[in-house]
């Protein structure tokens, strides 16, 4: 695949950018600051997000709405148990007009850049896997062939928690290619009201960005700088998560099964590299690593089945976990 370009951004600009985009959104979506912010943040960071919430936050619309302002191509899927590969994917189809190649490919709607997997635990794990190699490698291969996607490349993938059946909860494989895992907390009373008070409106709006500008935006953020101390309290406080480090605190090596990857301190540092940016500067502060730090480990941390039936979440362990190891 070729290399993406790489033009150059002034980071005071791709600042006031993207302070434009996340105003905005909280135009469109109301009472979900965090969670745009991060959402954002994982576009810049060239990652992917998965976004837990009950039906009716504004899930969809939050996507949606991200793609109309970024003013690129949207894609959504439906996801269901009887969908297959090649309805993501796309596959080769008999071609008659041509003579000597029988076959081509008819690429599926993951040929864009912004791609909404809508209760994507509702796909069988084979159909799941369709989105592994266009995650990781920005590519389908299909009859041998690669098939490079339209940069960037962005997927949104939503799961509902609160409906169980019929669902086909994510392999460990496939958490671990979102960036972040982001829930969505129920709105406020002041803004349910401000919902309430709006009558129905339209996403197909002016964008405020465009392609050329999301790649420059995500350029920047690579070049956002990190401190050497930073990433070694970052790295001493992954090793922490894991039960079977001496130094862990007792109710980690009681109720963690598995602690964070590797991946997982990329991501936070990518993550942090990306709120910094968005946050108007040029280096990583302390707060930017710590608010990435939970959305990045949130997916990878896993917890025993005692520790999940008493209430226990990786949302509840891991901030009294920093609190007592603040990054610095």
């Amino acid at each position: 695949m070729p290399p993406a370009p790489n033009p150059l951004i002034d980071p005071e600009e791709a600042s006031s950018l993207l302070g434009a985009l996340r105003e905005a959104l909280q135009e469109r979506v109301l009472g979900q600051p965090q969670l745009i912010e991060n959402t954002i943040a994982a576009l810049v960071a060239g990652g992917h997000v998965l976004i837990e919430g009950a039906p009716g936050l504004g899930k969809t619309r939050l996507v949606r709405s991200l793609a109309a302002l970024l003013g690129i191509d949207f894609g959504r899927i439906q996801c269901t148990p009887d969908l297959m590969p090649g309805d993501i994917t796309g596959g080769e189809v008999l071609n008659r007009r041509e003579e000597g190649k029988p076959f081509q490919f008819s690429p599926g709607p993951v040929f864009c850049h912004v791609l909404l997997a809508d209760e994507i635990n509702r796909a069988t794990p084979r159909t799941q896997s369709a989105f592994l190699e266009a995650m990781e490698e920005g590519q389908v291969t299909c009859g041998g062939e690669s098939h490079p996607l339209p940069q960037p490349f962005f997927l949104a993938a939503t799961q509902n928690p609160i409906e169980l059946e019929g669902t086909y909860p994510l392999p460990e494989a496939q958490l671990d290619r979102f960036l972040f895992q982001l829930n969505v907390p129920s709105p406020s009373a002041e803004a349910l009201t401000k919902i309430f008070s709006l009558g129905p409106s339209s996403i197909e709006e002016a964008p405020i960005l465009n392609r050329e500008q999301v790649i420059a935006l995500q350029c920047a953020a690579k070049n956002i700088v990190v401190a050497d101390s930073l990433v070694t309290s970052l790295a001493q406080l992954i090793r922490l998560t894991h039960p079977d480090n001496p130094e862990a605190p007792d109710e980690i090596r009681a109720g963690v099964s598995w602690g964070a990857s590797p991946r997982a301190g990329q991501a936070a540092i990518a993550g942090a590299k990306a709120l910094a940016l968005i946050r108007g500067r040029v280096h990583v502060a302390p707060e930017d690593l710590s608010d990435a730090l939970l959305p990045s480990l949130r997916h990878r941390v896993l917890l025993r089945y005692e520790t999940r039936a008493a209430g226990a979440t990786v949302d509840s362990l891991l901030p009294e976990l920093l609190a007592r190891n603040p990054l610095a």
